[in-house]
């Protein structure tokens, strides 16, 4: 189902019905764009072909558009997909070049990016926006470098009558070093200023852009806040954020198939969505006494301890464990609704009915009914869901199995943890 895909900037992988690759894409955002692949009109002779053969669906989530261009690059790369006409013809997204390997630089736009000595920034998807920044920025004299592409150095400049012509040269707009107005030191600071700028160090340029943008609009100059903006803009999408990482031939296929785990356990449990990110409840206690309860945090099925959390249980006197689970679930998400998240795609509780049980009524005093929620009991794996009398039973081979098992025992593993600290702490306290 289409609903199951995120609205999220990744790369999707459309494989046939062997599971071989037929085509891998990015997007901005992934169900929209994979939604375009079937509508009824408006389809080429391409892609009819590859919606036909279409049957399964993967999908990698990225932190942003350009970390998808990566991501989608490498991978086409290694599967050279036969759908993949375009990057296979080595279509490339545009680098700003800065060739700072010349006595005078010059900047500009490239999708080739060589081993040169100049400097790349990028890539870029959206090309319009940068390319009107480049313009805006050599106007107002912020990326004051010649435009020109004549190949000269300090000690050979090229012969006057060459450069005679230039418009540039008599309007002042060039800093004009080929006739010597300038000195390589000169240039060389101008040119470090622009590198500066495009390593993303501009937030006070931004800044500014958007108070004049705003005091344009006050004055109802709408094209010079219209331009403004567009800056903003450019200046924002230099600065996604991109996360670089080694991706190993293994790295990808974990992902890829990490991704195919989450969407087979959205569709066993009939998630809204997939579970990015799930929160996994256990209670640990010694008959009793000592009583705490852990919160560990997955997201895409790896632990993200950074999140994990420790609570001693406060309200509940002797063995407990059902109204346990309910204090603590109540007490998390009472904080979480108060900070307006970060909210997880899945509660996992570890236990059966009775602790679901518990934990679902604390979700519903808070009005959180809705809040997607599970548990897995340990004698027989089984799953159990709100208001379905029979548990969900999954193979003991299914990944899906897998992942519910590690998310449960890590939790099981951080309760007990923290209770034998507790009890030692006790135990030691009463001795002394």
């Amino acid at each position: 189902m289409l609903t199951t895909l995120p609205r999220k900037p990744g790369v999707y992988i459309m494989r046939d019905k062997t599971g071989a690759i037929l085509y891998i894409g990015k997007a901005v955002n992934l169900r929209k764009r994979v939604a375009n692949y079937f509508r009824p009109q408006g389809l080429d002779v391409k892609v009819r072909a590859l919606v036909s053969e279409i049957r399964h669906i993967d999908y990698i989530i990225a932190e942003s558009e350009r970390e998808a261009l990566i991501i989608e690059h490498r991978l086409v790369n290694r599967h050279q997909p036969p759908y993949n006409t375009m990057l296979k013809d080595d279509k490339a997204y545009p680098y700003i070049k800065v060739t700072v390997n010349e006595d005078f630089p010059r900047i500009f736009l490239t999708r080739e990016r060589k081993n040169d000595g100049a400097r790349y920034f990028g890539p870029y998807p959206r090309v319009v926006p940068i390319r009107r920044l480049l313009d805006w920025a050599w106007k107002k004299k912020l990326f004051p470098l010649r435009p020109c592409d004549l190949e000269f150095s300090e000690g050979h400049l090229p012969n006057p009558q060459k450069v005679q012509s230039c418009l540039y040269l008599h309007t002042g707009e060039c800093p004009a070093p080929c006739v010597g107005k300038i000195t390589k030191e000169e240039y060389r600071r101008m040119t470090d200023r622009v590198v500066l700028f495009l390593e993303g160090r501009h937030d006070r340029l931004q800044k500014d852009w958007e108070r004049e943008m705003k005091a344009a609009a006050r004055e109802l100059n709408f094209e010079k806040a219209a331009r403004l903006r567009d800056n903003v803009e450019a200046v924002r999408h230099m600065q996604e954020r991109v996360t670089f990482r080694a991706l190993r031939p293994e790295d990808v296929q974990s992902r890829i198939e990490m991704s195919r785990v989450l969407q087979d356990l959205q569709t066993v449990l009939r998630l809204p969505r997939p579970p990015i990110r799930i929160e996994a409840f256990d209670i640990s206690h010694s008959q009793g006494a000592e009583t705490v309860a852990s919160l560990v945090t997955f997201e895409r099925g790896k632990p993200l301890k950074s999140h994990y959390r420790k609570f001693i249980i406060r309200t509940v006197r002797g063995v407990d464990d059902f109204a346990s689970m309910e204090e603590v679930v109540g007490r998390r998400y009472r904080r979480v609704k108060e900070d307006n998240g970060p909210w997880p795609d899945l509660v996992l509780i570890d236990g059966g009915p009775g602790q679901l049980s518990a934990a679902l009524k604390a979700l519903v005093r808070l009005g959180l009914r809705r809040l997607p929620i599970a548990a897995l009991a340990k004698r027989e794996e089984e799953v159990y869901l709100p208001e379905q009398s029979e548990p969900v039973r999954l193979s003991l081979e299914s990944p899906v199995l897998h992942l519910l098992q590690r998310v449960r025992d890590e939790s099981h593993r951080f309760a007990v943890t923290f209770h034998r600290a507790r009890r030692e702490k006790s135990f030691f306290e009463k001795g002394d």
